[in-house]
């Protein structure tokens, strides 16, 4: 592995402590996606997005369980801004894809820096997070075309996301640990 002298951790180990500000970001932002749908009585849109923040949540503490495992010194960051002001429910669900879009790019990154410092470890550890966010975007990329199909009609989509998206219990039998109690 290579290391870096200004902070004795390899590239891939600090990229991955910078996803971990990514991971709670987005989990707060979800938070604040489901708010907005709740307080517009809209409970099944509201449901996937408190549920969305808690895979975040339990995102970002896999990576902190395989950085403590890796006896990596872990500091938990601030997370950046979040978007509380929307005028459209599509508005809603064009962000929370455009940021599975960025968090998959960025899997991405991890996944090559991981491969060009042969940290075989570390490139494994990300392998559940690439399938996990091919899930996302299709899902997110799924729910907004029923938003521009419904033609305004949330009740439809309402229906739509009751039927068609449950809540997934269990989680996934090969998923990272989580540092703490998980969601799944």
């Amino acid at each position: 592995m290579t290391k870096s002298a200004e902070h004795g951790l390899s590239k891939f180990h600090r990229l991955l402590i910078d996803q971990l500000r990514h991971e709670f970001t987005a989990s707060h932002q979800y938070v604040a996606l489901a708010t907005w749908f709740d307080a517009r009585d809209l409970p099944q849109l509201a449901r996937v997005f408190y549920r969305q923040a808690l895979e975040e949540r339990d995102h970002a503490m896999m990576i902190v369980r395989y950085l403590i495992d890796s006896d990596v010194s872990v500091t938990i960051p601030r997370v950046d801004e979040i978007q509380n002001d929307f005028d459209t429910p599509r508005d809603l669900v064009a962000l929370a894809l455009r940021q599975e879009r960025e968090v998959t790019n960025q899997f991405h990154m991890l996944m090559r820096v991981a491969r060009e410092e042969n940290d075989y470890t570390g490139e494994q550890f990300l392998h559940w997070f690439l399938q996990e966010q091919t899930e996302e975007v299709a899902k997110m990329s799924t729910l907004l075309a029923v938003i521009d199909r419904s033609a305004g009609n949330l009740f439809d989509v309402e229906n739509f996301v009751a039927r068609d998206m449950p809540d997934e219990s269990g989680g996934s039998a090969d998923a990272p640990s989580t540092a703490g109690p998980s969601l799944t």
